[in-house]
C-alpha cells in the first residue's frame, strides 16, 4: 500500500476537513466504501475503535483478493460528534465520491440525519450500531441489536434477581425516549412498574438531583439507557453517593463503549447489560479476531461491542457482493434479502429479509472487575420490536422509522 505524506497526514488526524483515507488501488479500478463516524468529539470513546475496526475489515477484504476482481477503497470522515458534519459528509460521499456503499453512524440521531441522503441517492447504508428499532427502510441494513434482541432479556434477568419495580434514566433524544418506552413495557408485561422515567440531554454531567429522586422512590433497581462520555459522571456519582452498594442497576448501553474499564471495579462492579458482544467469549473466532486485532492495531483492550458491530457489517456487505456477483443495487438488495449470513467474533449474523435487521446471539454479562463476564447465552434473537412494523418484502417502498405503539 503506497500512502503519501499529505494522506498520512490526515490518516494520523493532522488533514483538514475530517477526512481519514485509507485507500489501496487507483480511485478508476476500485469498489468504495464510504464512512462516517466520530473519531473525536463527545461521543469518540465509541468511534476511535469503529474507525480501526471499519479499516482491519476492508484490509482483511483486500488481503484475501478484494471483492469481484478489485480492490477495496475506504473513504472515512470524521465526523467529530457534529450532526452539521453528518450531513455535510454524507452529501460528499454520495455525490462527490461515489462510493458504493456507506458503513457509519453512531448515534440515532446521527443515522436520521444522513438516511435520506443514502436513499435519494440510492447509496447503500449500513448502520451498524444497537439502538431503539423501527427502521423500516430497503435502503438501510441494520447489523445492532434492537430491544426485543437485548433489553427484552436484560429486563427478565434483572426482575428475576432484583425485583419488579424500576427506575428508567435515558438519554434525552430518540434512541433514549424509544428504549424507554421499551423498558417499560418489558417490565409491565411481567407484571412490574417503572417509578418514574427522566430524561438527559448528552452533555448533562450532574446527577446529584436525579441520585436523590431515585433514594427516594426506593425502586429495586435503576435501568440505564444513558449515552456517551459526560453520562459516565452518573455512574460515579452513583458509586460516590453509596447508592451502588444498596440498589442495582442494569443498563442498556454501559460497556458497548469500554465503559465498564474507565470505572475502578468497586464502581462498576454488579452493573448487568446484554450485548452481541465481549471480549471474554471463548470461541475460535473470537479468539482469533482478537489476535489479528493485536497484529495489526496492538491494544486489544479498545475493542468493543461497536467495534465489532461495524467490523461484522463491513464483511456482511462483502458477502452480499460475493453472493450478488455485482454492485447492482437491486442485485445487492436480492442477496441481501437471500438471508446472507456470516461468522463473525460474536457469533453468526444473518440478514432477515423482512426487517434487514440482523438475528444475533446476546450474551447477558455482569460487570465484574472491569471485564463483562457472560452469565447466559440467548442464541440467534430475532428483531421481533421491528417485525410487527416492518415488512421490506411486502412493501419495500417503506420509508420510516416507527414510533414504538404498545
Amino acid at each position: 500500500m503506497s500512502v503519501s505524506r499529505r494522506n498520512f497526514l490526515l490518516a494520523t488526524g493532522a488533514g483538514a476537513l475530517g477526512v481519514i483515507p485509507w485507500s489501496t488501488g487507483s480511485a478508476a479500478d476500485t469498489i468504495k466504501v464510504g464512512s462516517v463516524l466520530d473519531n473525536s468529539g463527545n461521543l469518540d470513546i465509541y468511534g476511535k475503535p469503529m474507525v480501526l475496526a471499519t479499516r482491519m475489515a476492508v484490509d482483511e477484504i483486500n488481503e484475501a483478493g478484494g471483492l469481484l476482481g478489485r480492490q477495496v477503497e475506504l473513504i472515512q470522515y470524521d465526523t467529530q460528534s457534529d450532526i452539521a458534519l453528518y450531513t455535510k459528509f454524507a452529501k460528499q460521499l454520495s455525490r462527490r465520491d461515489k462510493v458504493d456503499v456507506v458503513q457509519g453512524g453512531i448515534t440515532s440521531a446521527s443515522r436520521e440525519a444522513i438516511r435520506q441522503t443514502f436513499k435519494r441517492s440510492n447509496t447503500l447504508y449500513f448502520y451498524n450500531t444497537l439502538y431503539e428499532g423501527g427502521v423500516c427502510d430497503r435502503n438501510v441494513v441494520c447489523t445492532g441489536s434492537t430491544p426485543a434482541q437485548a433489553n427484552e432479556p436484560l429486563v427478565e434477568a434483572a426482575m428475576e434477581k432484583w425485583g419488579k419495580k424500576t427506575y428508567v434514566i435515558a438519554a434525552d433524544y430518540n434512541y433514549g425516549h424509544i428504549t424507554a418506552k421499551w423498558l417499560k413495557y418489558y417490565v409491565e408485561q411481567r407484571g412490574g412498574s417503572v417509578a418514574a422515567t427522566n430524561f438527559f440531554p448528552l452533555d448533562v454531567a450532574d446527577f446529584g438531583s436525579t441520585i436523590a429522586k431515585i433514594q427516594q422512590e426506593k425502586p429495586d433497581w435503576v435501568a440505564s439507557a444513558l449515552v456517551g462520555g459526560a453520562h459516565m459522571s452518573f455512574y460515579r456519582q452513583w458509586a460516590a453517593s453509596g447508592m451502588n452498594k444498596k440498589i442495582p442497576l442494569a443498563s442498556t448501553t454501559f460497556g458497548v463503549g469500554n465503559e465498564q474499564r474507565a470505572l475502578s471495579a468497586d464502581e462498576g462492579d454488579g452493573i448487568m447489560v446484554a450485548h452481541n458482544y465481549s471480549q471474554e467469549l471463548k470461541t475460535p473466532a473470537n479468539e482469533a479476531f482478537l489476535s489479528r486485532w493485536k497484529d495489526k492495531n496492538g491494544d486489544t483492550s479498545v475493542i468493543h461491542e461497536l467495534s465489532v458491530a461495524q467490523y461484522q457489517g463491513v464483511l456482511l456487505w462483502a458477502e452480499a457482493v460475493r453472493k450478488a456477483g455485482s454492485l447492482d443495487r437491486e442485485k445487492m438488495l436480492a442477496a441481501l434479502e437471500s438471508g446472507v449470513s456470516i461468522d463473525g467474533p460474536s457469533g453468526k449474523v444473518t440478514l432477515d429479509p423482512q426487517t434487514h435487521h440482523a438475528a444475533l446471539d446476546i450474551q447477558l454479562m455482569e460487570v465484574r472487575d472491569q471485564k463483562l463476564n457472560i452469565i447466559k447465552t440467548v442464541g440467534q434473537r430475532q428483531p421481533a420490536d421491528t417485525a410487527r412494523y416492518c415488512n421490506l418484502l411486502e412493501n419495500p417502498d417503506s420509508n420510516e422509522q416507527y414510533e414504538v405503539d404498545i
